[in-house]
């Protein structure tokens, strides 16, 4: 290991959702296990309700070289930061944000705990400033992506749809229409499947403008981060590699983790939630005395605000299905997904890699940003469950559930049994991910060495 200034320093800078939150703190922890300095980055928010409702700082102080460190995301407090209201965060992150990081980076507020500057960022790509930032102060920044790398891919695309008069959508009967300007999802991606954003009739919507920019500006960074696999997104990882050369795939990040700790006393301590919600334990007692494989579990993560409208039409389709279930709201995965039969998920990309991963088919009802594309994917490429997009009807509702846990579940058990046994592979010594984390550490070892020089 090297010794002195030679040794990395690492900022994680995530985007201050809970998702990447979680997916960022996983890989800080894998990153600390191979020596490096860590600094992670969090907004005040997140940070308090980190400490308040997980055990973050006890999991930390293991490493002497990590800290964490705050940054103001320029909202109030009483901000929901959630559903149609979470994209306010972009504006402040460039009138508060930006100038805020540049500063404390500048005047060494984010030096390490024992003094060293900054080796290297890994930010989250939506951000978009950190490069910028980086960019003004001679850092080298790799981007992270916490979405999936064909949802990526759609992004990156939206400027190419708008330029091929794919966009704006031409009303409610257009919506099935197929999209032919991103490459490798001609056949199957219809107009409802594109990010959100995309279902607006002002092109120069500030949303949709926003991440046409952010989303292409990772051929600016050094190298760019996936939480997925080879064996689950190769294609459309060759593709994104013709523009970005280094991209490092490193999951199922929470598997890589486990693996790494299985032979260290502070497993169980490593892997308790990372949730910056109060975790409700009441109802283990119950789950522990259902059949084994017997209950679908739902969520729809931190983001999704549901209407009463909606929130009646789920109950009674479930309660009609006759089903055992499990309904958490905003999602904390109880001990993994593989005590369950199913999961009705909003199709975040945490919880879809989860459900993929514990090999636990899906029904997908999609609510905002990349989770129309996950969706899709789940359904008409990987076929490991349904997607019900757009719709929200108790009958089908009742339908969708009682198929995938019992008429039409041998035809998603298959794909899903085989495809969470790549994603292990992918973790395991001379996997993919695996390589790709030791490439990523030689690849930062290398930067604090030209530092220095």
């Amino acid at each position: 290991m090297e010794q002195g200034s030679q040794v990395p320093h690492v900022i994680i800078f995530p985007l201050p959702a809970l998702g990447p939150v979680n997916s960022t703190l996983k890989l800080a922890e894998l990153l600390s296990l191979a020596g490096l300095n860590i600094t992670f980055l969090n907004t005040d928010f997140n940070h308090d309700r980190l400490v308040l409702h997980s055990n973050i700082l006890d999991r930390f102080a293991s490493f002497p070289g990590f800290q964490f460190k705050t940054i103001s995301d320029g909202l109030p407090a009483d901000h929901p930061r959630a559903g149609d209201r979470f994209m306010e965060l972009f504006d402040s992150f460039k009138l508060v944000m930006k100038p805020l990081f540049r500063e404390m980076l500048s005047s060494g507020q984010l030096n390490s705990v024992t003094g060293e500057s900054v080796t290297c960022i890994i930010a989250d790509g939506i951000l978009s400033f950190p490069i910028d930032v980086g960019h003004e102060l001679g850092i080298p920044v790799i981007s992270i992506r916490t979405i999936s790398a064909f949802s990526f891919r759609a992004f990156f695309s939206i400027q190419d749809i708008i330029e091929a008069g794919e966009l704006p959508s031409r009303g409610h009967e257009d919506m099935d229409r197929l999209i032919t300007s991103v490459p490798g999802m001609e056949t199957f991606l219809r107009l409802r499947d594109l990010p959100s954003i995309c279902r607006t009739n002002n092109l120069e919507d500030p949303n949709l403008r926003h991440s046409a920019y952010s989303n292409r500006q990772f051929v600016q960074a050094h190298g760019l981060i996936f939480n997925t696999f080879e064996d689950l997104e190769g294609p459309i990882l060759s593709n994104i590699r013709s523009q970005c050369p280094k991209v490092y795939t490193l999951g199922p990040l929470h598997t890589f983790l486990k693996f790494r700790l299985e032979s260290k006393n502070a497993l169980l301590l490593s892997l308790a939630p990372n949730s910056i919600y109060k975790v409700d334990k009441s109802c283990i007692e119950w789950l522990n005395t259902q059949p084994l494989k017997s209950v679908i579990y739902i969520s729809f993560g931190s983001i999704t605000i549901l209407t009463r409208d909606e929130l009646m039409e789920f109950w009674y389709g479930l309660v009609n299905s006759k089903k055992r279930f499990l309904w958490i709201n905003p999602i904390v995965v109880l001990r993994g997904l593989k005590t369950y039969s199913g999961f009705l998920t909003h199709s975040g990309w945490n919880s879809t890699f989860e459900s993929i991963v514990a090999g636990v088919p899906m029904i997908c009802w999609s609510y905002f940003y990349d989770q129309q594309v996950n969706s899709r994917f789940v359904s008409e490429v990987w076929k490991l469950g349904m997607d019900m997009k757009d719709v929200c009807d108790r009958v089908i509702i009742e339908k969708m559930v009682n198929d995938l846990m019992g008429e039409k579940r041998e035809v998603f058990m298959k794909p899903t049994v085989e495809m969470a046994r790549l994603a292990s592979e992918s973790v395991s010594e001379g996997g993919s991910s695996y390589c790709n984390l030791n490439r990523l550490i030689e690849d930062i070892r290398l930067m604090s060495v030209a530092a220095v020089k």
